[in-house]
C-alpha cells in the first residue's frame, strides 16, 4: 500500500481559508474512500468531509457542511479540502486517510486503512 502525505495547513484568522492536500500513490488512491479527520488536544479524532475518488461522491460532517469542500483530481492522485470561513473550533491537526473496505456511514475513523502524517491548522479569533 502506498503513502498518503498531507501540506497546506497553517495559521489563519477567524474567517480566513485554507486548502488542504492530500497526495497519495496511485494504489492508495484507488480506494472506496478518501477522507480528512481531525483531532484537536485533549478531544476525540472527528471525521471532517470523505470522498470517493472512483465516483466523486462526498460525504460531510454535519459541523463542515457548507464551509468546507471535498474534491478530487484523479489525474494527480490528489483529495484536497477547501476550508472557508474558518472558525477557532476548527483548530486541530487535520489528516488525510484512505479506506478500502467497506463501511457505512463512511466517515468513521475505526474503518480507516492507511493514515498521513498530519498537518497543523490553526484559526485565531
Amino acid at each position: 500500500q502506498g503513502q498518503l502525505v498531507e501540506s497546506g495547513g497553517g495559521s489563519v484568522q477567524a474567517g480566513g481559508s485554507l486548502r488542504l492536500s492530500c497526495a497519495a500513490s496511485r494504489s492508495t488512491y484507488s480506494t472506496n474512500w478518501i477522507g480528512w479527520f481531525r483531532q484537536a488536544p485533549g478531544k476525540e479524532r472527528e471525521g471532517v468531509a470523505t470522498i470517493s475518488p472512483r465516483t466523486g461522491s462526498p460525504y460531510y460532517a454535519d459541523s463542515v457542511k457548507g464551509r468546507f469542500t471535498i474534491s478530487q483530481d484523479n489525474a494527480k492522485n490528489t483529495v484536497y479540502l477547501q476550508m472557508n470561513s474558518l472558525k477557532p473550533e476548527d483548530t486541530a491537526v487535520y489528516y488525510c486517510a484512505a479506506k478500502d473496505r467497506y463501511s457505512w456511514p463512511p466517515l468513521r475513523s475505526v474503518d480507516y486503512n492507511y493514515w498521513g502524517q498530519g498537518t497543523q491548522v490553526t484559526v485565531s479569533s
